[in-house]
Order: structure tokens, then sequence, then C-alpha cells
């Protein structure tokens, strides 16, 4: 979900930008310049086995060559206001419009199970 995030946030935002991320999987990928040894091998990480996600990688690595955005660390759960506005967001999203972890329904339009 932080790779679309950012993504999403590039296709959206303008002007400069600064991506502050407690994900060190986005922040390491673009200040390590993980992305450049994908490209070179194919699509394949350090252990020679395919990038996940590479429908989100792509059209991201994209947009980061185009807009050239700043990228920061904060750890999570520290006490950062904002990271922690972001994750009860996403602790919120995640519950859905029910207010819980998960919805089930059956094929045949059967009861809705909420779990």
């Amino acid at each position: 979900m932080e790779v679309q995030a950012v993504l999403e946030a590039l296709r959206e935002l303008t002007g400069d930008i600064t991506i502050v991320s407690d994900s060190t999987y986005v922040v390491n990928c673009f200040r390590d310049r993980w992305w450049a040894k994908w490209e070179r091998n194919g699509w394949r990480n350090s252990q020679k086995q395919p990038v996940a996600n590479t429908d989100l990688w792509i059209p991201l690595i994209e947009l980061v060559k185009l807009r050239q955005p700043a990228f920061r660390w904060v750890k999570g759960h520290s006490g950062n206001r904002m990271n922690d506005l972001v994750d009860q967001l996403a602790v919120a999203a995640a519950k859905g419009p029910f207010g819980v972890d998960s919805v089930e329904s059956t094929d045949a339009g059967g009861p809705l199970t909420l779990f």
C-alpha cells in the first residue's frame, strides 16, 4: 500500500513534493537507487527473484524520474504527528465503511456476513 500511496500522491499533487514515509522499502528504493538495478537486471531483485508489484513500481519510477521528489524516512509509531494521523486513516480505511475488518458475502446473493 505504501507504493500505491506514493504513486497516487505523485499523480495528484503538483509542484515540489517531499515524500515522508515510515516505509524503508519505499524510501530506500529511491535513496539507494534499487530501481536502477531492477531495471538493469530485467526487473529481478538481488536474490534473482522477480520484483514484486512491478505494476506499481514501473509507473512510480517514471513519475519519480519526471518529478524528482525528495524522500525522507520517519520512524513509524514514534509520535510524529502526521505519520500517526496517516496510520490512523489507513487503519480506518482498512476497516471499510462498516467499521469492520472484512466483509464476506455468498455468491448466491444470500446473507452478508461481517466479521
